[in-house]
């Protein structure tokens, strides 16, 4: 059995904390009473709210991008599981977008967590050629895109 980090339950709790109350008035206070933790506990882990939402996304979509292994089927699955882990969070996706003063923050590490992580399958995909300019540029098109479509939920 898996248990839970300490960084999980404190994502887990400001989740559920968003689920009732706008991103920009929950407090450090807010999170760690929700699930029995100290702030100090969440400093140690994290610098502030903002960096806990940028660690709880890019785990979740590493999670999702994991599957893909560069076969139409991986990638046909991986698009099913992102609509998915979309719907699943869109209250609280919103909730983010719309009530978060570090949007565009915000939007600008989540383009470069999923450049990122695209870049990196990409290159196991090529193994030892480089990636050219072309991939590249459809590569950041389509991060654009989705972090375009997923701010406008």
């Amino acid at each position: 059995m898996k248990r839970k980090t300490s960084k999980e339950i404190l994502a887990e709790s400001f989740r559920e904390v968003a689920e009732n109350k706008n991103i920009d008035k929950i407090t450090v206070k807010d999170i760690t009473d929700n699930c029995g933790y100290s702030p100090a506990t969440f400093y140690r882990l994290f610098s502030d709210k903002y960096d806990l939402i940028a660690w709880d996304y890019t785990r979740e979509v590493d999670n999702i991008l994991c599957g893909v292994d560069g076969t139409r089927e991986a990638w046909t699955n991986t698009l099913k599981s992102v609509a998915m882990f979309l719907e699943e969070r869109k209250k609280y996706l919103a909730n983010l977008f719309l009530h978060t003063s570090g949007l565009e923050a915000f939007s600008t590490y989540m383009q470069e967590a999923n450049y990122r992580c695209l870049m990196d399958m990409m290159q196991k995909a090529e193994g030892e050629h480089k990636i050219d300019k072309m991939t590249e540029m459809c590569i950041r098109l389509y991060i654009l895109g989705t972090v375009q479509f997923t701010s406008e939920l």
